[in-house]
């Protein structure tokens, strides 16, 4: 396995991190300051695919601040967003995050049984159905008819924190819909999933994958033979020599690089090759 965490990466977003386990500005779309050059949320996932855990301490430092604001102790920075309610897009954030790295938290399990329930009954028919969404959102979430905007479950939020809490007729009914949706999963790749990238070696088909490895996360019956379409399509793009190579202009800050540098193309092979074979053996191949 190659480790990636003491990269020079890694060490400059650590040395960034706040006394309370913060990095500041919690949520991606915040506008960072010059004071504040990466949001918490940047800071997690960066780390996360840099392999960081639970089991390493600013990663505990972060799951704690987070519970905190989750619990109401703490409060996150970011200016209270008008286009929907900030309360609930507040806790399906923090519970997002908490349970991308430990799942025994009650308070952000409860969120995220709540989010599956709402989920559940919007597909209960076998396909979306926008109007029992409403219902039911509104009924979970106490709303009056007139609550503001309702959340769009085609988003990384909701994605990632029902993975494994959904029954296998769900998940399969929402592999689908996600795959078949023209706006494809915001905050990520905002394409239609089932129609793959042009052209491998760009940015946007990097995207792409971070989309398909979040519905890799899925482990119900089913799921992964959803995803068997882009296995064949990296496996077309493999090189000769039995590696993958996205190129130069990949890089993006988040994805890529993993390793400090990218002078030398085989570090970039290694690195681009790392994350493709990780994908492949998530998704079952």
């Amino acid at each position: 396995m190659i480790d990636y965490k003491d990269s020079k990466w890694a060490s400059e977003i650590i040395e960034l991190q706040k006394d309370d386990g913060s990095w500041g500005y919690f949520h991606s779309l915040s506008n960072p300051s010059k004071n504040n050059r990466i949001t918490t949320e940047q800071a997690l996932r960066r780390l996360q695919i840099l392999g960081y855990t639970i089991n390493d301490k600013p990663i505990i430092k972060a799951v704690s601040y987070m519970q905190d604001c989750l619990l109401g102790k703490k409060e996150i920075p970011d200016r209270r967003e008008k286009i929907h309610n900030w309360d609930i897009f507040t806790a399906l954030m923090l519970s997002t995050w908490i349970r991308r790295f430990i799942k025994d938290d009650s308070n952000a399990n409860d969120v995220g049984e709540n989010w599956a329930e709402i989920i559940s009954h919007a597909f209960k028919n076998g396909v979306y159905d926008h109007n029992l969404y409403v219902d039911i959102y509104k009924k979970v979430h106490c709303l009056p008819p007139r609550g503001g905007r309702l959340l769009d479950i085609a988003n990384f939020y909701h994605l990632s924190l029902v993975a494994d809490l959904l029954d296998d007729k769900t998940a399969l009914a929402l592999i689908d819909y996600i795959l078949q949706k023209q706006s494809g999963i915001y905050y990520i790749y905002e394409k239609q999933l089932s129609i793959l990238p042009h052209v491998f070696k760009s940015k946007e088909a990097s995207r792409y994958l971070a989309a398909i490895e979040i519905l890799a996360e899925y482990r119900n019956p089913g799921c992964k033979e959803k995803l068997m379409f882009v296995v064949e399509w990296l496996n077309i793009n493999k090189e000769h020599e039995g590696y993958w190579d996205m190129g130069t202009g990949v890089k993006d800050g988040v994805q890529f690089p993993l390793s400090d540098s990218w002078r030398r193309k085989e570090i970039r092979i290694k690195d681009c090759t790392y994350r493709i074979s990780k994908l492949m053996k998530n998704i079952g191949n």
